[in-house]
């Protein structure tokens, strides 16, 4: 029986260790999305695998015990991705040491085939425990549960979880299946209790909220590392950061009532996350002594080997990348005025075909551009999936059934110009949507055979048509027509 107290909300144990205590370190990261160099914000650079190469060296010399795992959503966003599917990052995983990643939704983007060829030339596991595979489907034997990790001497178990609504948010087609996350989790702790493994580390890609959520249900998980929602836990207040989403970690319960330490690492290598563990001989968590997400800012050095290496996955691109195909005279969010520009940019490319509106869904817009010149890597960055434009003949009912469904589980619709709709209605060109009238509509082919969640879209029974034409291809070609950028002052979508 323990006692415990709180010191400064970490668990405690009021009684001394036993025979085999052990301290570990976990390094982290997750939703890289292929950006292999460093990311702008407010004029400085942060991230970079070069740079998160040389805080993995400074940590695995000084910390006990030194694990580094990645939580997810390595695959797509940035021209890296468009050309190498992810080989590129995963050469710079085998030579930084990663030790273990969890299959996340976009791995899925382009179907199974990329993610088997990682994993076929992974030097490390690569976990999920809630998806099944058909017999044919190669992913069958290479995708495991989860493994073991052996530190000090002692075994660490590590599970793998994938989001939950996989086929409405990514491609994983007819040969992977989702099954309950709750229960196949459960079943993998319990694999590795009966083997004797007493430290368990969840490696999550399905979000913050729900990894709290999740370990409510769970016995004998200590610590989840997530992925997935880019939630910013414990970040320092820095020019152009979001606030925190929570502390970190953030301090759960399991359904025993024992304390759960969740973390995640943002996004993009911006920070590296790093949680230092003391447990007793039981298997139990004792203090967490350290806890930080760690900037990865231009104060540390890029790691010369890692640098190399990305300089030669460079070297093929980086004149089509640095490439300039635009201007901007203001800020270009990716929760704003981006959006507006790549659904804007989709109609100009589908006018003559009869379109009068296009939308874009907000999970699509991946990144935002800042005043300035525009490049055509940072148009990759925005629009990386190579997505083709579909038209799709919908009646008013139809549509104004897709918008509402934004409102609530369906991802929302971010509209061209000229377009507006809240709650309550929606207007194109300042008339009304009339229900029963025919309107040709532009969507992205994910949204358009029911991606995140808009079966409205998928359902529509009137003429559709795929152009062709890749999104990219649409924004490159808006972005040099119209130098610079504009974006209409009127709001488009009224919440």
């Amino acid at each position: 029986m323990r006692l415990a107290l709180s010191i400064m909300g970490l668990s405690v144990a009021a009684l001394s260790f036993g025979d085999r205590p052990i301290t570990i370190t976990f390094l982290h990261n997750n939703d890289l999305h292929a950006h292999i160099e460093p990311t702008q914000i407010a004029k400085k650079p942060y991230g970079g695998y070069a740079r998160v190469a040389t805080l993995l060296k400074k940590y695995r010399a000084a910390d006990s015990n030194p694990i580094y795992l990645n939580a997810g959503d390595t695959f797509q966003g940035t021209f890296f991705f468009n050309v190498y599917e992810g080989l590129a990052d995963l050469a710079i995983l085998n030579a930084m040491g990663c030790q273990a990643m969890a299959v996340g939704n976009h791995e899925f983007d382009r179907g199974p085939a990329p993610l088997a060829s990682f994993i076929r030339n992974a030097t490390f596991p690569v976990l999920t425990s809630n998806l099944t595979y058909s017999d044919a489907e190669p992913l069958k034997s290479l995708v495991k549960p989860y493994t073991t990790i052996v530190v000090g001497g002692e075994k660490v178990g590590i599970v793998g979880a994938t989001v939950e609504g996989l086929t409405t948010i990514s491609s994983p087609g007819p040969t992977v299946t989702q099954i309950s996350l709750v229960q196949s989790v459960q079943k993998s702790v319990d694999e590795l209790t009966s083997q004797g493994v007493n430290k368990i580390i969840l490696l999550s890609h399905i979000g913050y909220q729900e990894d709290i959520d999740l370990s409510k249900k769970l016995r004998n998980v200590d610590v989840i590392i997530g992925g997935h929602s880019h939630s910013p836990l414990g970040t320092p207040a820095l020019a152009g950061w979001p606030k925190p989403a929570g502390p970190y970690p953030t301090i759960s319960k399991d359904a025993t009532g024992r304390n759960v330490y969740i973390v995640q690492a943002w996004e993009w290598g911006k920070v590296l996350g790093r949680l230092k563990v003391d447990f007793d001989d039981k298997g139990f968590v004792v203090r967490v002594p350290e806890a930080q997400a760690i900037p990865v800012d231009e104060s540390v050095a890029e790691d010369p080997e890692i640098k190399s290496m990305v300089e030669a996955f460079k070297k093929p691109i980086a004149a089509q990348t640095a490439e300039v195909i635009g201007e901007t005279k203001v800020d270009l969010p990716r929760n704003g005025a981006m959006g507006y520009v790549l659904a804007d940019a989709m109609l100009a490319a589908t006018t003559q075909q009869g379109a009068v509106v296009a939308f874009t869904n907000a999970g699509g817009v991946r990144s935002a551009i800042d005043t300035g010149p525009i490049t055509f890597g940072q148009a990759i960055s925005v629009a990386p999936f190579s997505n083709t434009l579909v038209l799709v003949d919908m009646t008013g009912a139809e549509l104004l059934s897709a918008l509402q469904a934004g409102f609530g589980k369906a991802g929302l619709l971010i509209p061209s110009r000229g377009f507006a709709y809240g709650k309550d209605g929606a207007t194109l060109n300042g008339v009304a949507i009339d229900p029963a009238k025919t309107y040709r509509c532009c969507f992205n082919s994910f949204v358009a055979s029911g991606g995140d969640s808009q079966f409205a879209v998928r359902d529509a029974k009137g003429m559709r048509t795929d152009t062709g034409i890749v999104d990219i291809d649409a924004l490159v070609a808006y972005l040099r027509a119209n130098k610079p950028v504009t974006v209409e002052s009127a709001v488009r979508i009224k919440q």
